[in-house]
């Protein structure tokens, strides 16, 4: 099974519609499922990635097949195309790195408010919640961060319709990544 969190409803439309995904109650929190693929919407920030996160964790069982996948958008700077699929290898939160699995060398820093700012290259708001269930998790084997850059840190001019949009055209790329090409 693919376990997908991710912070927005217009991010997991693009799922929903191309996997055709069945919306479900998991408590407080909607997900999306078909027999390969669940996703959970997180909403926004650390603290709600986490709870959403243990929350697939406590209720689903664990096999060493399953992938656990944040995936979502970014902020970053120009060096970034808008669309650009990030790996992300490198994370940083609260002046503490951690090092992921992937071989990118792509460094996220995760912050509790949006950056409207160029002083980091790449940046989200949820990546680290995601990251502390699953590394407390031994039975997780195979995890992801994937971000979508959304914006050059002008987060006010990203919308639901863009959002969508960029999520969705990522998808096959995603797929590569976490090496599922099946799943379509």
């Amino acid at each position: 099974m693919i376990y997908i969190v991710l912070a927005l409803k217009s991010e997991a439309q693009a799922f929903v519609d191309k996997y055709k995904l069945q919306k479900e109650k998991l408590r407080e929190f909607n997900i999306f499922t078909n027999d390969t693929m669940m996703l959970i919407v997180s909403g926004i920030g650390v603290e709600n990635s986490a709870r959403a996160t243990q929350m697939l964790i406590n209720h689903y069982d664990i096999t060493d097949d399953d992938i656990y996948v944040n995936v979502g958008i970014c902020g970053a700077c120009t060096d970034y195309d808008i669309g650009a699929l990030l790996e992300i290898s490198t994370l940083v939160y609260e002046k503490k790195t951690m090092q992921l699995q992937s071989q990118s060398k792509h460094t996220l820093t995760c912050l509790n408010e949006p950056a409207t700012i160029d002083t980091y290259d790449i940046v989200d708001m949820e990546s680290y919640g995601f990251y502390d269930a699953v590394i407390h998790s031994p039975a997780i084997k195979n995890f992801y961060i994937l971000k979508v850059v959304s914006d050059h840190f002008e987060p006010r001019k990203v919308t639901k319709e863009k959002t969508k949009s960029l999520l969705f055209n990522a998808i096959n790329a995603i797929n590569i990544i976490i090496k599922k090409e099946g799943v379509s």
